[in-house]
């Protein structure tokens, strides 16, 4: 395995500045499905983070327990509510978002799991996958040949190992992920120190990041951020290469001010534009 280092120079490659007549109408529409009761907070931290990095519209579909919070946490993204108070049942909306995240704190009910594949069956929107959705899917894994091609998974390795299976080493995870990436068509954020991406025999190993990252919410914030990519056109692959490396780079850029003891995941939403700034600083 010879993997492909995720430094400036290769996020250069990848990055576009924004087109200084753009207006909120084509900087993309994403849809943000998360949160149960009591973790309403994964919905909220997913989409600041995808409004952060650049999306020009975000909704978030939320059981009807979200509902207040996220107008009142984050006032600048649109809310539709499932039927249900505290837990989904029934994926439906009537938008036309250009990339989906789902996943972070919607749980795994029963009627959860069911609204998850119905949707899945009638989808053909570009998807983040993330968290309980992941767990979801690990359960029910005939479900994942319903993904449409280049949806990016982002598991931690515990949701990885239920994905792929055990592994004894290093290289034979690799293996696995490799092998499961190209048989369902999907790209893999392995998270981790250091995170990799793996698109089919393709391997990306991220150069940002430190433990500070090791904190509640990080993984929902990361899935904002590589939604919003997505749907403001970035290719799965670059959206998801350049999504780790933003998330990981504020945590660099946040260190010498809060160490790694005291940065939590609103910190990562925190410093993306400063995470920004560096990029298109050193694009001058």
């Amino acid at each position: 395995m010879n993997p492909i280092y995720v430094d400036q120079k290769e996020i250069l490659k990848r990055y576009r500045p924004i087109d200084a007549q753009t207006h909120k109408g084509i900087q993309g529409h994403a849809l943000i499905i998360a949160g149960s009761y009591g973790k309403i907070g994964a919905a909220v931290l997913a989409s600041k983070g995808c409004l952060k990095t650049g999306c020009g519209l975000v909704t978030a579909f939320v059981p009807k327990c979200g509902y207040q919070i996220l107008q009142m946490t984050i006032p600048e993204v649109m809310v539709l509510t499932d039927m249900e108070k505290k837990h989904l049942s029934t994926i439906a909306f009537d938008i036309k978002p250009q990339a989906v995240g789902i996943g972070p704190g919607i749980g795994q009910k029963e009627v959860t799991q069911k609204a998850l594949q119905e949707f899945l069956i009638t989808n053909s929107i570009p998807l983040v996958i993330d968290a309980d959705a992941l767990n979801i899917l690990s359960k029910n894994k005939s479900w994942l040949t319903l993904l449409p091609s280049k949806t990016i998974l982002t598991p931690h390795p515990k949701e990885l190992e239920r994905l792929i299976g055990e592994w004894d080493s290093e290289e034979e995870k690799f293996e696995k992920t490799i092998a499961f990436s190209l048989h369902y068509d999907v790209i893999v954020v392995m998270k981790g120190a250091p995170t990799h991406i793996i698109d089919a025999e393709k391997v990306y190993r991220n150069t940002t990041g430190n433990a500070a990252l090791a904190t509640a919410g990080s993984g929902d914030v990361l899935t904002g951020i590589i939604t919003s990519l997505l749907a403001q056109s970035y290719e799965p692959i670059n959206a998801a290469v350049l999504g780790a490396y933003l998330h990981g780079l504020t945590a660099d850029i946040a260190l010498p001010e809060t160490g790694h003891q005291s940065f939590i995941a609103s910190d990562i939403i925190k410093y993306l534009g400063k995470a920004f700034l560096s990029i298109t600083e050193s694009k001058l």
